[in-house]
């Protein structure tokens, strides 16, 4: 039974909530490999179809374990780093949608939870940051790598030398966030964008989504070339003749991932 992470899913959504608030839900190492788990089976899981992962109480994730890092030597701060990036990696790799619902902090490990998602919704309440270096170390799980991509060099650099933490209303001015939502409204305008992205046709969305991730690693070329395989890719799926049967026949479509 799971102790500090909870899957629900419902209409093809999957909501998966990190479940220690006495800690601020800071990423230990159960935590972490309960979201390894958790992730295994979103990734087998044909139904599932969008995701949004959110933090219980008043944190998303407000970093990772300090007590557990602190003994740490070169060789067991390599294994943890690597550990961190290899769970974020698949996150940002899952083929459906996927959204981060900050409705706390998001700071240092918790920061780089939200930046493997493809979109962030932020609390009024939320906070931003990656304070690593205050601690003597740098951001670990791939927050050198995905910040800048998200929000510009010259930005992620100010934030990761500076440590300092932001607002949710300067998150979304800078590109961090996509929107931000009262408090008690965020998990709804998460659910109703998830279930926006469910309804369409998942392997459409999915490819989408690859080509979105793969062309941003080429030159444009490339990511044409990439994009023109998968579009044409589309055309062998039952999907495709129901979307646009429906479309001609004036009626909604009901897509069966074929």
């Amino acid at each position: 039974m799971s102790k500090t992470v909870i899957l629900e899913k419902k209409d093809g959504v999957a909501v998966v909530t990190i479940s220690r608030p006495e800690a601020l839900n800071a990423l230990n190492s159960i935590v972490i490999a309960e979201l390894e788990q958790v992730v295994t089976e979103l990734e087998r899981d044909r139904d599932i179809r969008a995701m949004i992962l959110t933090g219980e109480g008043r944190s998303f994730v407000a970093g990772a374990d300090i007590g557990e890092q602190y003994p740490l030597d070169l060789d067991g701060g390599r294994r943890w780093g690597q550990r961190g990036s290899a769970l974020m990696r698949r996150i940002e790799k899952l083929e459906f949608p996927t959204i981060a619902a900050v409705n706390g902090f998001a700071l240092g490990g918790g920061c780089e939870l939200a930046l493997s998602c493809d979109l962030i919704l932020a609390s009024e309440k939320a906070k931003f940051g990656q304070p690593e270096v205050g601690l003597g170390i740098t951001p670990g799980f791939s927050g050198t790598q995905r910040l800048p991509r998200r929000i510009g060099i010259a930005m992620a650099k100010e934030l990761i030398f500076s440590g300092r933490m932001i607002k949710a209303d300067e998150a979304k001015e800078i590109g961090l966030a996509n929107a931000v939502y009262p408090p008690e409204t965020l998990m709804d305008a998460a659910m109703e964008m998830a279930r926006s992205f469910a309804k369409n046709a998942p392997i459409a969305v999915k490819y989408a989504k690859a080509c979105i991730d793969r062309g941003m690693q080429m030159d444009i070329d490339g990511g044409i070339a990439c994009e023109n395989e998968l579009f044409a890719m589309c055309f062998a799926t039952a999907d495709q003749k129901e979307g646009m049967g429906a479309f001609l026949e004036k009626r909604p479509a009901t897509f069966e991932n074929k």
